[in-house]
């Protein structure tokens, strides 16, 4: 990874977009998020390392692993956005910006989910806009490099 990349990482159960819940997450697939997170990112002069994990331990190494040198770090935690501590730690240490990414509006769903650990150690928040909040995420932080 260099400066020029933004790392989206995605958490648990966001490998079954386009079966799981559409009425919720809508029909995309995570391949389909992936191809437009990389055409805004080219657009924009940046590079896409996109991954997926239903593992929290992998999740946080690989914030620590993008924690500095990089364009930003995109991040749908996806469930860990409610548990997670350790999660909300490794991002804590990072030193390039920072979104939080919810394809669902976490705050018109079940009480459980209207707490993000993540939110204030994240610098910005796109909640509730679809898949395409990813691609507000990559601009956000494109606008962000100067």
């Amino acid at each position: 990874m260099d400066a020029r990349t933004v790392l989206v990482l995605n958490g648990p159960n966001l490998n079954l977009l386009g079966e799981r819940e559409p009425e919720v997450y809508g029909s995309a697939t995570l391949a389909d998020v992936e191809a437009l997170c990389r055409e805004v990112a080219d657009g924009a002069g940046l590079t896409v390392d996109f991954r997926q994990s239903n593992h929290e331990g992998t999740l946080v190494d690989w914030v620590q692993e993008g924690r500095r040198g990089i364009a930003g770090i995109v991040v749908n935690a996806a469930g860990y956005t409610h548990t997670s501590v350790a999660l909300r730690d490794a991002l804590s240490t990072c030193r390039v910006p920072r979104v939080e990414v919810h394809i669902s509006d976490i705050r018109a769903r079940e009480a459980f989910r209207h707490h993000s650990y993540l939110t204030d150690v994240c610098d910005h928040h796109v909640i509730g806009r679809g898949v395409q909040g990813y691609a507000e995420a990559i601009t956000w932080i494109a606008a962000r490099r100067g």
